[in-house]
């Protein structure tokens, strides 16, 4: 990938994708329509094949997504409240007097009967309702200070002038296992990458976004949310993971490259067989 070191040496398929805050909207952009649901996903793909795409308060459909780029705390605003989206991650809304009233009221108007099975029998990604408000309290939710959410290629569009606050990779299992080896490469320790339980858009947004905060700011693994793994799969394949670092974490990693294993026989090895 011209311009950056390490999509060359680990072989990335796709163009590593940069995450902008801006005021300003490009044009000719992928962007969902005002009140639709859209995986925040499709657009990291999106960038990742070329395509520049943007999101903002209005064209963020889902509310987790909403979340994860960092337009507050949405998930009040999930049919039924905040109480039937800690059902709906569990055990489902069929279980409690106050969720099964709100499937009598919206199953006449749902189009995305998956979405209505969902909401009725849990997406049993928690095993209770408070294990999921425990996870939602704990969440690092923010208003970040501008409007739009923008994915661009970053070999397309970086300047020293219009750093990304985060740079994502979509990778295999081999590349995966460098990026990590890369991440801790010129660190002490061997914990400078993290996997949380997040949703595909989170691991990219707000979870990157406190680790730019962070003094040794740590790599995020992705896209081991199951729902964003299903919906992305079709353009990805199956094999696919994100990583994601901080800016100023890229910037390391990036001047590591050289010396490094990935300049060693046995990651050229590792790639060629």
């Amino acid at each position: 990938m011209p311009g950056c070191r390490i999509a060359e040496a680990i072989r990335l398929k796709h163009k590593p994708v940069a995450l902008h805050w801006s005021d300003e909207k490009p044009e000719n952009v992928v962007q969902f329509d005002k009140g639709s649901w859209g995986c925040v996903m499709f657009l990291v793909v999106a960038a990742a094949k070329g395509k520049i795409a943007v999101l903002d308060r209005d064209t963020c459909g889902c509310v987790g997504g909403a979340v994860g780029m960092g337009f507050g705390n949405r998930y009040p605003d999930f049919p039924g409240g905040i109480d039937c989206f800690y059902h709906f991650l569990s055990s489902g809304n069929e279980k409690w007097e106050a969720g099964r009233e709100e499937i009598r009221k919206m199953e006449p108007f749902v189009s995305r009967k998956e979405f209505l099975d969902h909401y009725a029998h849990g997406e049993g990604y928690k095993k209770t309702p408070g294990l999921v408000k425990d996870m939602v309290d704990r969440m690092p939710m923010m208003e970040i200070p501008k409007r739009y959410v923008i994915f661009k290629p970053l070999g397309d569009t970086f300047t020293e002038a219009e750093a990304p606050v985060t740079v994502t990779f979509l990778v295999n299992a081999d590349q995966l296992a460098g990026l990590v080896v890369l991440a801790n490469y010129g660190r002490p320790g061997f914990e400078n990458v993290s996997i949380p339980f997040v949703a595909g858009c989170q691991a990219v947004g707000i979870l990157p976004y406190r680790e730019a905060k962070s003094e040794t700011p740590r790599a995020v693994v992705g896209n081991i949310d199951i729902s964003a793994r299903f919906y992305t799969r079709k353009a990805l394949g199956r094999e696919m993971l994100s990583f994601t670092v901080p800016f100023a974490m890229f910037r390391e990693m990036e001047e590591n490259v050289e010396g490094s294993f990935l300049t060693r026989t046995q990651w050229s090895n590792l790639l060629e067989t």
